[in-house]
């Protein structure tokens, strides 16, 4: 058995690099795409979640958090009474940023005192959270000016903001970027590979004489699937090393755990492309099944705009889209230094979806063979 699926990957390889017009597809095509996303930046923002730590219940630190939420800029969602709380939430991706006024916070502000409110933002995204920090700094000013009265000074107020960015300090964008390019491209790459393959097979009349050797239909799938595997684990760590050395990326978790996550994705990945296969008759047809399926999930997938900010419909069905949470897994590697114990759920989710399109997929696939 071993030795017949190596044969057929030995097969795939010669196939696939025989083909000229795939070789800039499977080595240039990343990089591109790489410099496009690392370079271009756009996104508006609004309905920023956020949690609230105030250690001073006073009335005034209660009409700085409600002039936040009347900003229509901010949604508070949880309102935590522990420092742990706060970590808790912007390392699982619960919330972008975290409001902080501190003990006595009312008391300076009537004597005239300077004073400190903090506000603490997940940096993961750079753009979002620089345009989010803009809108923070404007409402406490905003808020600063309200203060006179005549019995208080408000030339005599200051409120010292210091606002810090977590995970991503210097807020550039191409380290929010260069992550979801890796996963699109392997998305991409191993889509066409896999669901033109077979169907090139069927086109040129070789599918016939591989249902006539003693290849089984699960040895002829892996023998299918596997080089395109290589190939989804070779573009990942091609523009890996592209983004680490072009844009000076540092990955602060763990590359092996990024492997294991990248083999779950692949799971889903090669299964849809597979299924594709098996509802196409020639490589058009495959073509456009692709796209059919990767450009909503690009767009779905929270890469260029907030899950959050979408329908309420449209959210539900992310949950099938694998680049959702292969996102937040891959940005949780490089850019939180994030471990197993937050990114499980994810993983988990992935790994139901991967093998459960995956047997759809081979079971289909054995029934054409049939």
């Amino acid at each position: 058995m071993l030795e017949r699926i190596k044969r057929m990957v030995v097969k795939e390889f010669h196939q696939i690099f025989r083909d000229r017009r795939m070789r800039p597809i499977i080595f240039v095509t990343p990089i591109i795409q790489l410099i496009v996303f690392g370079y271009a930046v756009t996104t508006d923002v609004n309905n920023v979640s956020m949690a609230v730590y105030d250690l001073d219940k006073s009335y005034e630190s209660r009409a700085l958090i409600r002039r936040f939420e009347a900003s229509g800029y901010f949604r508070i969602l949880r309102y935590v009474n522990a420092p742990e709380e706060v970590r808790l939430l912007l390392d699982k991706g619960k919330v972008l940023a975290v409001l902080q006024t501190n003990h006595g916070f009312s008391a300076d502000i009537k004597k005239g005192k300077q004073t400190e409110v903090q506000v603490l933002f997940d940096g993961t995204d750079s753009n979002t959270a620089l345009v989010a920090m803009s809108y923070a700094n404007a409402i406490i000013t905003q808020y600063a000016r309200s203060l006179g009265s005549p019995k208080i000074n408000a030339t005599a107020i200051k409120l010292d903001v210091r606002a810090r960015a977590w995970y991503n300090p210097d807020l550039r964008s191409r380290n929010y970027n260069v992550p979801g390019v890796i996963a699109i491209m392997i998305m991409l790459i191993c889509l066409l590979l896999t669901s033109m393959a077979i169907v090139r097979e069927r086109e040129i009349g070789t599918m016939e004489q591989l249902m006539v050797t003693p290849l089984k239909p699960l040895e002829l799938i892996l023998g299918k699937t596997i080089p395109f595997a290589v190939i989804g684990f070779f573009d990942m760590f091609l523009v890996t090393i592209v983004g680490v050395s072009w844009f000076s990326i540092t990955i602060q978790g763990s590359l092996l755990l990024l492997v294991l996550c990248t083999g779950i994705y692949l799971l889903s990945v090669l299964g849809i492309g597979l299924f594709i296969s098996t509802v196409s008759r020639t490589q058009q047809q495959a073509l456009m099944g692709t796209f059919l399926f990767f450009a909503p999930a690009v767009l779905l997938s929270g890469l260029m705009f907030p899950i959050e900010n979408m329908p309420v419909a449209v959210q539900y069905g992310t949950y099938l889209n694998p680049l959702r949470y292969f996102l937040v897994i891959i940005r949780g590697i490089f850019l939180k230094g994030n471990g197993v114990n937050i990114l499980w759920p994810q993983m988990l989710a992935l790994f139901i979806l991967g093998t459960t399109v995956m047997t759809i997929s081979a079971l289909r696939f054995k029934k054409r063979l049939g």
